[in-house]
């Protein structure tokens, strides 16, 4: 009975230390490397990066950059903030940054970066989930606080798009 405690008590421990990623995961565990992708990489690839870290580190090694930079927008970072996710941290990266990155899936969050999304080592799968643009929808609100409405909707549109990864990747997702 002791035995089996301690067999257990270890097997906890293993995992807890590979989640910390003290300990190398087995190909089995390796989590699944994923580009969020847009234009500029300073709202909706930032907001999808700070979810996919927030919400599914265990699985999924998150990156973002853009087909330009336009720098980190400040107003995606504080609509982030009220909801506990920190993205101050990131900078608006260029796609070419991370050409030998191995990615998995390349997730496209605009248009623009579908169509210009150049092509990657390896095997990435290429998916399309649009989302709408803060920033441009922000243009035309009267109050800072129609302009945050936009920001919100969308963040929150990208959080739910998020939690069904990696998953939804082998569903059929649009590509």
């Amino acid at each position: 009975m002791r035995y089996a405690a301690e067999c257990g008590r270890a097997a906890v421990q293993a995992r807890l230390r590979r989640r910390e990623n003290t300990e190398p995961m087995q190909d089995e565990e390796r989590k699944v490397k994923v580009l969020f992708l847009c234009t500029g990489n300073s709202c909706r690839s930032q907001m999808a990066e700070g979810w996919a870290r927030a919400l599914k580190r265990d699985v999924i090694e998150a990156h973002s950059a853009g087909i330009e930079t336009h720098g980190l927008n400040p107003i995606a970072v504080r609509v982030m903030a009220e909801v506990g996710v920190d993205i101050s941290g990131h900078r608006s990266k260029h796609v070419d940054e991370l050409k030998e990155v191995p990615f998995d899936y390349v997730v496209t969050v605009c248009a623009d970066a579908h169509e210009s999304c150049p092509r990657f080592p390896g095997s990435a799968k290429v998916v399309h989930a649009p989302f709408d643009d803060p920033p441009r929808l922000a243009r035309d609100a009267k109050t800072e606080e129609q302009a945050l409405r936009h920001y919100r909707r969308v963040r929150d549109e990208i959080r739910v798009f998020v939690e069904q990864l990696p998953e939804s990747f082998t569903r059929g997702a649009p590509s």
